[in-house]
């Protein structure tokens, strides 16, 4: 028997985990397994609704790393096809009952499924006429309601500070580092050109951030740049080596500036110095 919820969690991000510290507590006093069911890919992407402006704020194995992290005990993927987006809301409580023992739904304030796309409250009352016991997770009390929709949109205005307080912790990107055009290190700034891991991940708006830098199981401050284009570079403080082809993780801490065009190169290293600068006086 288990309590379960279900839906994509993007981000799980902290009105998904209030959704989550609900399901442990529930699970933990009725003495039942708590199970998350998820999906992949994104319905978007499946269903062609806006697939092309699709960003993501994790990859399918950040999401299952951080649900996982949370304590919960099972945590499930249903591929997500056609076929499955045209359960209706009661085959997929069915599908929940049946093939998963669920006896408990923990449902956030938002919480739609199945092809009719009923609300929060029908799903309640469907899921009672079947002998489902409900619990309902009301919204954060916030001026902003906490939503994967509100954390992309933050971070495609370059608020990454916003961003970080939604999801309840600095928002990453991962990846490779890959070779690139190599102005950097003729001007004193080397970057490390990072190849998404999965390229459907949202970037902040472009422009110059400070960052956290993760490589080879160390951690460096960094000064992160993206363009217009999309390429992801980054000048790791106090660093020399050769990483070409390691995994590095950069994180988001706050953003510097907007994206600017220089004419020359001594006007972009003049600006990197300030940025550098800025960088050095908030680490200490």
């Amino acid at each position: 028997m288990a309590v379960a919820a279900t839906g994509f969690f993007d981000g799980v991000h902290l009105g998904h985990r209030d959704v989550i510290e609900t399901l442990l507590r529930c699970a933990a006093e009725r003495g039942e397994q708590s199970l998350i069911l998820t999906f992949w890919p994104h319905p978007r992407t499946v269903l062609r609704d806006g697939a092309r402006e699709l960003r993501l704020l994790s990859s399918q194995e950040e999401k299952l790393q951080r649900l996982r992290s949370l304590g919960v005990d099972r945590v499930e993927v249903l591929p997500f096809s056609r076929e499955f987006a045209s359960l209706t809301a009661s085959e997929y409580l069915d599908l929940l009952m049946k093939d998963y023992g669920v006896t408990t739904l923990v449902l956030g304030y938002d919480n739609r499924f199945g092809s009719d796309r009923l609300s929060t409250a029908d799903i309640s009352e469907l899921a009672r006429s079947r002998g489902l016991q409900v619990r309902l997770v009301s919204p954060r009390s916030s001026d902003v309601v906490i939503s994967s929709t509100e954390i992309r949109k933050a971070l495609a205005e370059g608020r990454v500070t916003k961003a970080a307080e939604m999801l309840g912790y600095d928002y990453t990107l991962e990846g490779v580092v890959v070779s690139g055009n190599m102005m950097g290190r003729t001007i004193g700034f080397p970057t490390a050109n990072l190849k998404l891991r999965e390229p459907l991940k949202c970037l902040p708006a472009p422009g110059a951030y400070v960052s956290r830098v993760q490589v080879d199981g160390r951690e460096f401050t960094g000064m992160t740049n993206i363009d217009h284009n999309g390429k992801i570079e980054t000048h790791i403080l106090d660093f020399s080596e050769d990483i070409y082809g390691f995994d590095i993780r950069v994180s988001f801490l706050g953003r510097l500036r907007d994206e600017i065009h220089f004419n020359s190169f001594d006007e972009l290293k003049a600006q990197l110095t300030l940025d550098l600068a800025e960088v050095r006086a908030a680490r200490k």
